[in-house]
């Protein structure tokens, strides 16, 4: 772990630096894989599968009779805890229902704004490591409650041909229309471009590995929208001398897990703080299981030490983190000064886990210091806001003559005659 000890203002665009990974070759081979799905559909899809997954598909698609022996290999216990996960979330997400008004701008002229669920969306939902079958939730449910006409969903099989089961029930409960087994670039290419069983859609959503990134932000460039870009994973963790130490290396250790990529920050006033948790970190990494991923990751990590609360949020807000944990004896005061963060989880007991599983916030948040300029995904992702106007003849009177000066400073006289003619014809 790397101790940063009261860094220069002027040195902070190189702390919240995250690492880079030379991208050229895996965007040839990306574009590649792209090609040959939108050219040769599902025999494309199937082939990828079988060359990157291993596994040899007759089929595409989940059946109904998959997902009824998914149900039966799921405990009861999770399956209760996945729809207490799912009814946070929905309830969270109904909260975000848009309520447009009208608002009439001047005598006669009315606008106003109706929100509009995107009719096809594409979840991508990652296997291998980590299946994340509580991303099906993050990203289903608000689709569901827009009012999405058709939720598809991809995620690659295990060598069996069969998805994880529990991916199948939290679909099932989430409402997802189709599901698909297909993972990683081809994945992104069949939802993109639509193949012989896998619908095109408007927009993607969903976490992924480097390559999942890349291919998500190639076919946004010409083909169907996506959530955010993003890359790894990460935390950061505010704390003071009165922190929890135990909680702050559980925290960053459970970032640190996701993959070898990501990073964990912490900022602290207390020089004692850091060697605390450099201690607790290393006697809790002992008794992890993927020990070996955290432990890589922990290698892009930063401690840093300030002098003050107010150089902590401010780096924090430099930083812009996709996790941000604020531990400190006056965390709401700091709450109100943050400005650049996907979720923030307040107090020694906010744990970033409740965010990731059950609390009721979206775990799909922007990372790479992308928090700076784009929001987690929420309701509004998956609606489009569509404005509409009503003009009377009073609304004509009303306007008409700025229309006609604004057209006219402009050189665009089909524009001016377009009121033109509306004025005379109240004469």
């Amino acid at each position: 772990m790397n101790i940063i000890r009261y860094p220069e203002r002027s040195e902070w665009a190189d702390i919240v630096e995250r690492p880079h990974l030379d991208t050229s070759q895996l965007n040839e081979t990306v574009a590649s894989v792209l090609a040959d799905v939108k050219k040769r559909g599902d025999d494309a899809v199937k082939g990828y599968e079988l060359k990157f997954d291993h596994v040899d598909l007759t089929s595409l698609a989940v059946t109904e009779a998959e997902m009824n022996e998914a149900e039966q290999l799921v405990s009861p216990e999770l399956k209760a805890a996945i729809q207490v996960a799912h009814y946070n979330i929905q309830a969270f997400h109904e909260s975000q229902k848009f309520k447009g008004k009208k608002v009439e701008t001047q005598p006669g002229v009315t606008c106003w704004q109706k929100s509009v669920a995107i009719e096809k969306v594409g979840l991508y939902i990652p296997g291998g490591t980590a299946p994340l079958f509580s991303t099906v939730l993050m990203l289903a449910t608000p689709a569901k409650i827009a009012g999405c006409s058709e939720i598809v969903l991809c995620t690659p099989p295990g060598r069996d041909g069969k998805v994880n089961p529990a991916i199948l029930v939290a679909a099932r409960i989430a409402g997802v229309s189709k599901i698909f087994k297909a993972g990683g670039v081809q994945a992104i290419g069949a939802m993109a471009y639509g193949t012989e069983s896998v619908p095109k859609v408007y927009k993607i959503f969903g976490p992924g590995n480097q390559y999942v990134m890349a291919a998500k932000q190639q076919v946004s460039l010409h083909d169907v929208a996506i959530d955010m870009p993003a890359g790894p994973s990460e935390v950061c963790v505010i704390a003071d001398d009165k922190a929890n130490i135990e909680f702050i290396a559980a925290d960053l250790l459970s970032q640190a897990e996701h993959g070898i990529d990501s990073q964990v920050f912490l900022i602290t006033t207390s020089e004692q703080v850091i060697l605390d948790v450099q201690a607790e970190v290393n006697r809790q990494l002992e008794l992890l299981p993927r020990k070996e991923i955290a432990q890589k990751a922990l290698e892009n990590s930063r401690l840093v030490l300030v002098h003050d609360k107010q150089e902590a949020i401010d780096l924090s807000n430099a930083y812009a983190p996709e996790h941000l944990i604020i531990q400190t004896s006056d965390f709401e005061k700091l709450a109100k000064k943050v400005i650049n963060a996907g979720s923030v989880f307040l107090g020694e007991y906010a744990c970033e886990s409740a965010g990731d599983y059950a609390s009721g916030t979206n775990h799909t948040l922007p990372t790479h210091g992308y928090a700076t300029a784009y929001s987690g995904v929420n309701l509004d992702s998956y609606c489009r806001k569509v404005t509409f106007q009503h003009l009377t003849a009073d609304g004509i009177r009303s306007i008409g003559h700025a229309v006609e000066l604004m057209a006219e400073a402009e050189q665009l006289d089909a524009h001016k005659n377009a009121m033109t003619v509306r004025i005379n014809s109240l004469k």
